[in-house]
């Protein structure tokens, strides 16, 4: 038997309804209920679209209206004791307190602007090596957990009453205490694993009481160098869990699993879903080491990125561990949908050439029916999206916009030597201290000046082509005098422009660089309400003219101080972006570095002799 899945999916809504839900809420223009209603009909959305692609389950737990991992800390009742929740509160208020705290209007001012009192939100930090961040658990030895099941219960109970078979994601035991922090000085978090597996259990049980088939237990901490006492953990956590009685699989993701393969392949669970994308080269281990009578599920189209995904390689990974295996296969993407847009394919920013190589979370959901049919029924049977997969990889290996010559061929013939000033240090201090003249210990600012309404609005005008161009230089010069004079009057000893001018610090850099697209609607969420929209870097990277010297030499003009050229890094632009999957990584950050190098150059000539890389 073969089935698709998916580990989840996005949350946030094609035009973003759950961001401006959310904020209508926090400002208190909205009740809870109606905020409730626009997240009840999200869902209701997103379990159609996964049913109409095929999938056999319908993913429930992965929505949020925050954070997923917060979800998981109202789930088991663990929420922090200093927040000081009395009972009075709703569940949805507690939940948005832990997640942006409570400021207290009479607290007294610190020294460097904050206050005592309140309540600051929990730690936020990046979900694993993704752009999304999740709120951090606190723990210490008085930390405790009672089950609160209702919202995930409704949630299973709204996806039934839709019609469709549930599949619960719920983040596992292991991976929920190690993304805690130890809030007591030498207290261990794994010490509470005994008292957190019970709440599982039951959870289990009331899982497989309501009807639920499958349960996706996510541990991706599987993929990490982890402590033996840590590794050794699982098999006592999954055999307790084991007793629940309901079929469980163990998702790992984001990474091979190398020294632990064969410690995931022995756990007591109904199946192992694995990273047939960042570790492809473990999937005929697992396919050896897993029994048959364990459902294998593959991670085989791409979660974290956006491009089509290559059917035909995918094909000739999968059709030898379908007709080796005698278990069931399942055919997933790498990990949850939620790192990519929700559709792609008619964005009307992108050029139709560009489209057609893309694939958002409902593209990456038909991919996975493409490849079940073709299995199940042979390659004829989906002839045509085959040849279509096909069309648009060759379009895409032979366009001139996505290879250039003469950029590969700078990167190939750097010289080896390239990543070495030619005078050492102590002679380059020398000779800028005698050009700067600069105290001791001398002030500057890390870079912007605030977006504001104003800033934002000519902005938007000239996009429009509202505002003549000229219009629109003088408004931002005007701004840039401003920073400058302020930074003067504060007696600044190494001022900035303020980037007046600058959209976002990597959105700004590749509209002018070759190889780089945007879209209108390619939403991700980071966390919470906030979204963004990560350029697409398609080809190879140039620079065709100048990108910042122009404004840099203007505001250096306005102050005989020496002005700080401000530029955004490779790896930043990088990690940023949605990036191509047809070369290495480190190529592209090359390709990058160069045409930042040459901005330097030009900000160098220009007598710009400061210049900060962020």
């Amino acid at each position: 038997m073969i089935r698709i899945h998916t580990l989840g999916y996005p949350r946030i809504g094609l035009q973003r309804e759950l961001k401006f839900a959310l904020e209508r809420h926090w400002r208190g223009e909205s009740a809870e209920a109606e905020l409730e209603a626009v997240a009840a009909e999200l869902r209701a959305r997103h379990w159609h679209e996964q049913r109409e692609a095929g999938l056999d389950f319908a993913t429930v737990g992965d929505f949020a209206f925050y954070d997923h991992v917060a979800n998981h800390i109202q789930l088991f009742g663990c929420e922090p004791a200093r927040f000081g929740f009395d009972g009075s509160e709703s569940q949805l208020a507690r939940y948005f307190t832990l997640a942006r705290g409570v400021a207290n209007e009479h607290a007294e001012e610190t020294c460097c602007g904050g206050q005592h009192g309140g309540k600051p939100a929990l730690e936020m930090t990046k979900w694993f090596d993704t752009n999304y961040h999740y709120l951090v658990p606190e723990f210490d030895g008085a930390t405790s957990f009672a089950l609160a099941p209702e919202r995930l219960l409704a949630e299973v109970n709204q996806a039934q009453a839709l019609g469709h078979k549930t599949k619960v994601a719920l983040v596992g035991p292991l991976t929920f205490l190690w993304l805690g922090k130890s809030k007591q000085e030498g207290f261990d978090r794994l010490d509470l694993l005994d008292t957190l597996l019970p709440a599982y259990v039951q959870l289990l049980v009331q899982l497989k009481a309501a009807g639920v088939e499958w349960v996706q237990v996510d541990e991706p901490i599987l993929g990490l160098d982890l402590p033996g006492a840590w590794l050794l953990a699982f098999e006592r956590a999954y055999h307790t869990l084991a007793t629940a009685g309901l079929p469980l699989l163990l998702a790992t993701y984001f990474s091979p699993l190398e020294g632990q393969l064969s410690v995931a392949c022995k756990l007591p669970v109904a199946g192992l879903h694995v990273d047939g994308v960042r570790a492809a080269h473990e999937l005929q281990s697992v396919a050896d080491w897993l029994p048959d009578n364990k459902v294998l599920s593959v991670g085989i189209v791409d979660g974290r990125n956006i491009w089509r995904t290559d059917l035909d390689r995918a094909l000739a990974c999968l059709t030898p561990l379908a007709e080796r295996r005698r278990g069931e296969l399942w055919i997933a993407p790498s990990c949850s949908l939620l790192h990519v847009p929700l559709s792609l394919r008619e964005d009307a920013a992108i050029d139709v050439e560009l489209r057609d190589w893309l694939a958002g979370a409902r593209d990456k959901l038909d991919e996975l029916r493409i490849l079940r049919n073709a299995l199940l029924e042979g390659e004829g049977s989906v002839y045509r999206e085959l040849c279509s997969s096909r069309a648009a990889f060759e379009a895409r290996a032979t366009s001139p916009r996505v290879r250039r010559r003469a950029v590969q061929a700078r990167v190939t013939q750097l010289p080896a030597d390239a990543d070495r000033r030619p005078s050492p240090f102590a002679m380059r201090q020398a000779a800028q201290a005698e050009r700067f003249k600069l105290p001791l210990y001398p002030t500057t600012t890390i870079g912007s000046f605030p977006q504001t309404a104003a800033i934002r609005a000519v902005r938007a005008a000239f996009k429009r082509g509202e505002l003549a161009k000229e219009n629109y230089e003088a408004a931002m010069r005007a701004e840039i005098e401003q920073a400058v004079r302020e930074q003067e009057a504060l007696d600044i000893d190494v001022p900035v422009h303020g980037e007046a001018e600058r959209n976002d610090m990597v959105e700004y850099f590749g509209e002018q660089l070759d190889g780089f697209a945007f879209t209108a609607n390619g939403w991700v969420q980071s966390y919470g309400s906030r979204c963004v929209k990560p350029p697409v870097l398609f080809g190879d990277v140039a620079r065709p003219a100048a990108m910042t010297v122009a404004w840099t030499a203007y505001a250096q003009g306005l102050t005989g101080r020496p002005l700080k050229g401000m530029l955004t890094g490779p790896v930043t632009i990088l990690q940023w972006s949605f990036v191509r999957d047809d070369q290495p990584r480190q190529d592209t950050a090359l390709q990058i570095a160069l045409a930042i190098r040459d901005e330097v150059g030009d900000l160098e000539a220009a007598g710009i002799g400061i210049i900060q890389i962020d």
